[in-house]
């Protein structure tokens, strides 16, 4: 009686296991579905990161599942743990820009803007017309009142994306900040001629554009 207990047991084993009816692949393409576009942050992060745990135990080197596990945490606002996931995909892929963009998106949120910064000159350097790198390096300098250097960054990123509505908005609240109420003004019409109308209908409230 035990031994057929422990050959069933082992029967069912067998059968749950992920590695006997899933390859990693299909585990990562599976929390890929996920996700928001081609490469983009998971809309369910929960079951992404059950399905890259899955993914990575079957294949503990697979750069592209920690990477994606990151954005996952990091949706979850758990940014130490994306920050862990991004250093396991840069140990296995230094030149991976995209974890360094990733990277410095969760330290600027955890407030370490200095080191986000320098994960942002990493991702440039290894991807010189990574318009959002440009952007979130922008918004880093802001975060640390470099409105110069943020203004530099902001007008390379619209040069490399035109109608990156995001970056117009900073760039005319930044310029605002520095007193520069024509070019402020001049970028939030140009973020409302694009779609967003938040930043010139606040700037017209408060009476500094027409």
């Amino acid at each position: 009686m035990r031994k057929i207990i422990f050959s069933i047991f082992l029967v069912l084993t067998f059968l749950c296991s992920p590695a006997m009816s899933e390859t990693a692949v299909d585990w990562f393409d599976k929390a890929n579905v996920l996700s928001e576009g081609d490469g983009g942050k998971p809309t369910d992060p929960k079951k992404a990161i059950k399905y890259l745990n899955n993914a990575i135990k079957l294949k503990p080197d697979y750069v592209q599942a920690y990477n994606k596990r990151g954005l996952a945490y990091f949706n979850l606002g758990q940014y130490q743990r994306a920050i862990e996931d991004y250093n396991k995909t840069l140990r296995l892929e230094p030149d991976f820009a995209k974890a360094y963009y990733n990277r410095g998106s969760a330290y600027r949120y955890l407030g370490q803007y200095q080191r986000a910064i320098e994960d942002y000159n990493e991702a440039v350097r290894l991807k010189p017309d990574f318009a959002d790198a440009y952007y979130n390096r922008g918004a880093a300098y802001d975060d640390l009142g470099k409105y110069q250097r943020a203004l530099e960054d902001y007008n390379e990123a619209i040069r490399l994306k035109p109608d990156y509505i995001e970056a117009y908005n900073n760039r005319g609240v930044t310029y605002l900040l520095q007193g520069n109420n024509n070019l402020g003004c001049r970028d939030a019409q140009k973020a409302c001629t694009l779609g967003d109308c938040k930043l010139l209908d606040l700037v017209k409230s408060e009476g500094l554009c027409r």
